[in-house]
């Protein structure tokens, strides 16, 4: 099933709830979804289920889409389809399609263990500085049982004011590959339209500030605090 073909099914099937993730810090669901002869399990986080933020508004599902939407501008293929669904069992929210993978095989024994995934985890140390992620852990890289690295959890991303914290600083002082600056450049002239209707305007300007940072300076950046860190770390 191609990528096209995960959002219509994840937009139009009918959802059904399995079981809730008792270790998230909000309501989130596994669900099945199912339309005709099409099936697959989703992640659905709905905004009932969201715990009162003091820097963020709630409606934290909207930037789990947008997030999706920006990898898809990219064309990095880091964050499985997301869609939002109005007519969810609970409510409005996310709903993103559902990786199997080992949850022993997080970001820290890939870093020391798959050199051949350095690359892709390079990139998404890109992707969680132009999006401000504000809580990358280890546990939120999954691996898939085809060896596919997938990064999961933006919930709190894109806020206006630099929040970045992420256990991705093994890169840091590293130039960043041309092709992903290419990748870039058009984000840092005009966010898409179907991002920018996810945000705030202050976020809009914001994401393009970032991404222009990123070009001009061509390197990932260094924590030079010790403190940009999530916790807990996995």
């Amino acid at each position: 099933m191609n990528t096209a073909q995960q959002e219509a099914l994840l937009s139009e099937g009918t959802i059904n709830l399995v079981g809730r993730v008792v270790e998230s810090s909000n309501a989130t669901f596994v669900v099945e979804v199912t339309r005709d002869d099409d099936y697959t399990w989703a992640i659905y986080k709905p905004e009932s289920g969201e715990r009162p933020l003091w820097d963020f508004e709630p409606g934290l599902y909207r930037r789990e889409r947008a997030a999706y939407l920006l990898d898809a501008a990219l064309g990095w293929g880091l964050v499985p389809p997301t869609v939002i669904r109005t007519d969810a069992p609970l409510g409005v929210g996310s709903l993103q399609w559902f990786i199997e993978c080992d949850p022993a095989m997080h970001y820290f024994r890939l870093v020391r263990e798959s050199p051949e995934a350095h690359e892709r985890l390079r990139r998404l140390a890109v992707f969680d500085v132009v999006s401000n992620n504000t809580d990358r852990k280890g546990g939120h890289v999954l691996t898939d049982e085809h060896g596919g690295i997938w990064a999961i959890d933006h919930g709190l991303c894109f806020a206006a004011g630099y929040k970045l914290r992420t256990v991705i600083w093994d890169f840091a002082g590293e130039p960043i590959a041309p092709d992903i600056l290419t990748d870039l450049a058009p984000l840092a002239d005009a966010v898409p339209d179907e991002i920018a209707e996810l945000l705030d305007e202050r976020e809009v300007r914001a994401l393009r500030r970032r991404t222009q940072r990123v070009l001009d300076m061509g390197i990932l950046p260094i924590d030079e605090t010790g403190h940009a860190w999530p916790w807990p770390l996995i």
